[in-house]
């Protein structure tokens, strides 16, 4: 009886044991936040971080809340509109480690290219992936026979990755999207093909979800067309801010506040200074504008400033470089160190007579400063049309002569023309010659096959055909192609991008980089007709389907050839990519005219040449 006791008991104590185990095996996970799983689950890995292991959130404790955005219910939106090195992309790969091993869902990673999902695929998701344990396994091996893992396709149970390039209209097919993730927004086309703005399309696919979530991603670009920056304006607006050491008083880290001469940031309560790590010593917290989005829309502000990776005198280093470099790096570093819009407070170049005062005489044909000499060459029905322009340290230009050759551009005798004068070389006030390094001839017109004919013969001497493209999207210098019926190498210019930089030089006040100067001498070609066509065209910000585009309208009954021109001598020069630094050293030394003549090139003897380009 005692026997059948002991027994019975044994039995019901394995039993429960039983059902234990079977309770742990069958219960839910713990609820986690999407900042909770990083810390307990995400590894980095040495190839894309400078700090490889275990994943910590407090590290930047700014990220926690922008992850936690996701786990709100009511929220459906989240924008992050930030400078770089800021931790932005370890954020989105979080993410996406969080949904494949926690709460697997259909994710859609839309990014500017085609070439850029590739790499991230490879070089960031393959090797969390691996590195990550929790995600180890997730998804089928690429080898395996009935994988269902590419390179922009993995799937894992419950869901599936696929990474899209927003210039690739056949990677926004319809599928059903629960998670969209849109990396660099800025820098997407305008549209997807024929088939409409990629970030639209990317989010109809999400419509079928009610729990849907969509996070868009971006360091700003200009004001009035940034997609970023019309996102977080309709968004919660939150700013990261810190405690003034002294008064306890919270502040969004602000670069005007920011002291040069002890490099110490103002508090603009109690007006007292403190270095770097004694404001990012405190408990920072996010500060809404618009209080009553952060239940349906969060966006978040951050600028380099906050950033644990980027030190505060290193960043004033980068700002004073940029100053001295001009206009354009000025707006790269106010996009990518700030992380705000770039506005263009002294608005459009369209007086003439103001760059018509700005005329100098030179008094030789080449003036100091010049360190090479690129050409444009546009083709006209009845005439060719060329501009030579002279280049120094910071991209300062200085227009060397404008010329026209009259004739049939069907007939020999004006290429004849052209080419002779593309072989002169124009002296420096010490009699030292210097010839032309490349030139840009525009084979977009009627005469286009004359023009690849003229240039497959003069490649050598970096004479290139080139065609131009509209819109704010194409970039300045593509890659080159010889997919035409002479095989002549065809770079395709982005005219938008190219005009934007005049114009932005043009702007210039005072000699240094980026600064124009321009001929007196009658002879060089730079006459009030010249000027008027320089500002012959400006830019306006229209609407197309909802979305602000950038156009440049032409002015009635103006010729425009010389902006043109200009364009093509600089793309000339960026297609050269020179290394200003050796030429200025070689001209202090008298030897300018030796390095031109190896960045000229040679027909019967190939020289090496001092460019980062072709």
């Amino acid at each position: 009886m005692l026997r059948r006791k002991k027994t019975s008991r044994k039995i019901k104590s394995k039993t429960i044991k039983v059902f234990e185990n079977i309770v742990k095996i069958m219960a839910p996970p713990p609820k986690l936040l999407v900042s909770e799983w990083a810390d307990t689950y995400r590894k980095l890995s040495p190839e894309s971080s400078a700090e490889p292991g275990q994943w910590r959130t407090d590290r930047a404790p700014y990220q926690k809340e922008i992850m936690d955005a996701l786990n709100q219910p009511t929220v459906e939106t989240i924008v992050i509109m930030s400078s770089s090195q800021v931790g932005k992309t370890e954020i989105i790969n979080n993410i996406i480690g969080y949904y494949i091993d926690y709460d697997p869902a259909p994710i859609l990673l839309l990014m500017p290219t085609l070439d850029l999902a590739q790499t991230y695929s490879k070089k960031r998701l393959a090797t969390m992936l691996r590195d990550t344990p929790a995600l180890r396994g997730k998804v089928k091996d690429s080898k395996s026979r009935d994988s269902d893992n590419t390179l922009l396709e993995k799937g894992f149970p419950g869901g599936y990755i696929a990474l899209v390039g927003a210039n690739s209209p056949t990677g926004l097919s319809s599928r059903p999207i629960r998670i969209l993730l849109a990396d660099e927004v800025d820098r997407f086309p305008a549209s997807a093909g024929s088939e409409g703005d990629p970030l639209s399309l990317a989010e109809k696919r999400t419509k079928t979800f009610w729990n849907k979530k969509k996070v868009f991603v971006s360091t700003p670009t200009e004001k009035g067309i940034s997609r970023i920056e019309s996102e977080y304006e309709g968004s919660s607006k939150e700013e990261w801010c810190l405690p003034c050491p002294l008064c306890g008083r919270h502040q969004p880290l602000k670069w005007a506040q920011i002291k040069f001469e002890d490099t110490t940031m103002e508090c603009k309560f109690c007006r007292e200074r403190f270095t770097e790590f004694e404001w990012k010593a405190g408990k920072g917290k996010w500060v809404a504008q618009d209080e009553d989005k952060i239940k349906t829309k969060r966006g978040f502000h951050l600028n380099a400033l906050a950033s644990p990776w980027e030190r505060w005198e290193t960043i004033i280093k980068e700002f004073k470089d940029a100053k001295a470099k001009g206009r354009e790096a000025l707006k790269t570093f106010v996009n990518t160190y700030l992380g705000e819009s770039w506005e263009d407070l002294e608005g459009e170049v369209n007086d003439e007579e103001a760059l018509i005062k700005r005329r100098e005489r030179y008094g030789c044909p080449v003036p100091e400063g010049v360190l090479l000499l690129t050409a444009g060459v546009d083709v006209q029905d009845d005439r060719l049309e060329v501009e030579v322009v002279g280049w120094g340290v910071g991209k300062e230009s200085w227009g060397i002569e404008y010329k026209i050759f009259y004739g049939d551009p069907g007939q020999d005798f004006v290429w004849n023309e052209l080419d002779q004068y593309l072989m002169h070389e124009w002296s420096f006030g010490n009699g030292e010659d210097v010839g032309i390094s490349c030139v840009c001839i525009d084979s977009g017109g009627h005469y286009t096959n004359e023009v690849y004919k003229f240039c497959k013969a003069r490649e050598h001497r970096r004479i290139f055909a080139i065609k131009g493209y509209g819109g704010s999207d194409k970039a300045f210098i593509g890659k080159p192609s010889r997919s035409n019926r002479e095989k002549v190498a065809l770079f395709p210019l982005g005219v938008d991008k190219g005009k934007e930089l005049i114009i932005s030089r043009i702007k210039v006040a005072f000699e240094g980089p980026g600064y124009c100067h321009y001929p007196i001498e009658q002879e060089k070609g730079y006459n009030e007709e010249y000027f008027k066509g320089l500002c012959s065209e400006r830019r306006v910000i229209r609407y197309s389907k909802g979305r602000p585009k950038i156009e440049w309208i032409k002015k009635s009954g103006v010729r425009n050839e010389p902006l043109d021109l200009r364009n093509y001598a600089g793309a000339a020069l960026e297609i050269l990519n020179p290394n200003f630094e050796i030429l200025q050293k070689m001209y202090k030394k008298g030897k300018i005219s030796d390095q031109s003549k190896s960045l000229q090139g040679s027909a019967k003897k190939k020289r090496r040449t001092i460019s980062k380009g072709v």
